[in-house]
């Protein structure tokens, strides 16, 4: 049996060049440090060790997954955790990011721990994007998302919007904590060697929903700009091929440089000295009905790079008004082509709406304040 106080559980890997992987890192290091004897539990790949120590006295433990079908891997995912808290009978607080690690933690018949379900996604959305998913399945997974949503102690979601999405499926709103995605000011780095003299930038994840389809049609509108379009995916080359042959098809392979799970620093640089940044969300369920918080946004902006996003609730949750971003109708490449166009002919107005966004994530976004009002609902639970 082993000593563990504290427990934060994801189905993700960790660390890696996801957005999810950085909200892991300040809400898994903000329970762990202050619940001492604390365990991460989430997935590995071939580059990472199956168990190794960090901050100090944190245990990771990274569960290896061969099976080709998605099914079959959260399946045995929740199998290992369920079975591996037989040996964890002394928590007393677990943090949880998904339905699979959410399960076994909350129908765990020796249960004497605080839960809190962190709900940035819910798989019955999020998955049809992936997947062909049929009804029946999609059935059963609302049916554990029902469970674990009304079985954990507190939710916390990233957004407004969610919680309003949640309060319609008939959670009450007293157990639902907002608190959004964060970013902290990054030191200031000199513009990466290769990088073109005038670029905007795309970073993140390739999902059907974010509207990368709808920039790369945007970017063939500005051809005759000596402007370059440079994607930074936190994917693998492989995962990317769609987007590739997309751009081979509108002429762009000549505009756009890629890049692929960059380390934060090299990312930063590439997000400082860009002209600006996109963030072309789609009109769709996932966006419109669920709800995000997209964290490129929250980046850019504290990187003092003015952005271009989609106009719709969850961005505006972020940029308020006009002095701190440019909000254009989701899915029109020409709207966004001329947004860019714009900001190319007067960079200084773009610059000016930079800083002014880089101080309202100072005043309003930063990881600290955000890691504050965690301890807060923590505390709340075990005092």
């Amino acid at each position: 049996m082993q000593d563990f106080r504290s427990l934060y559980a994801a189905f993700d890997v960790f660390p890696s060049a996801k957005g999810a992987s950085t909200h892991i890192q300040h809400f898994a290091s903000t329970l762990l440090t202050h619940f001492p004897k604390g365990l991460l539990w989430v997935l590995g790949d071939e580059e990472l060790a199956e168990t190794e120590t960090w901050q100090n006295d944190i245990y990771i433990q990274r569960i290896f997954l061969q099976e080709k079908s998605f099914w079959e891997r959260v399946e045995k995912y929740s199998e290992q955790l369920g079975f591996a808290l037989r040996n964890y009978q002394n928590l007393e607080i677990v943090h949880f990011r998904d339905i699979w690690s959410g399960v076994p933690l909350l129908s765990n018949p020796h249960k004497n721990y605080k839960t809190i379900f962190e709900v940035n996604a819910l798989p019955s959305i999020e998955l049809t994007y992936r997947y062909e998913v049929s009804s029946k399945i999609i059935h059963q997974i609302r049916h554990l998302e029902k469970f674990c949503l009304e079985a954990s102690d507190k939710i916390v979601v990233p957004s407004t919007m969610i919680k309003d999405f949640l309060q319609k499926k008939g959670i009450k709103a007293e157990k639902i904590s907002v608190i959004t995605n964060g970013a902290d000011i990054p030191s200031p780095q000199a513009k990466p060697a290769e990088a073109p003299e005038k670029y905007v930038i795309y970073f993140g994840a390739l999902q059907s929903w974010q509207g990368v389809d709808t920039l790369l049609r945007a970017f063939r509108l500005l051809q005759d700009l000596d402007i370059f379009l440079v994607i930074c995916a936190s994917h693998k080359p492989r995962f990317c091929k769609i987007y590739h042959k997309f751009a081979e098809k509108l002429g762009l392979q000549e505009k756009i440089i890629w890049k692929y799970r960059l380390p934060k620093n090299e990312l930063s640089a590439w997000v400082q000295h860009a002209l600006c940044s996109i963030a072309p969300l789609k009109e769709c369920s996932r966006n419109l009905e669920q709800g995000c918080s997209p964290l490129k946004i929250l980046e850019s902006m504290a990187a003092g790079t003015p952005v271009i996003a989609s106009d719709m609730p969850v961005v505006r949750e972020i940029i308020s008004n006009e002095h701190l971003g440019k909000l254009i109708r989701a899915d029109r490449p020409m709207e966004l082509a001329r947004a860019i166009r714009i900001w190319n002919a007067y960079p200084h107005k773009a610059q000016e709406i930079g800083k002014n966004a880089q101080q309202h994530i100072q005043e309003h976004f930063t990881w600290q304040s955000k890691k504050q009002e965690l301890l807060k609902l923590y505390f709340s639970l075990t005092n």
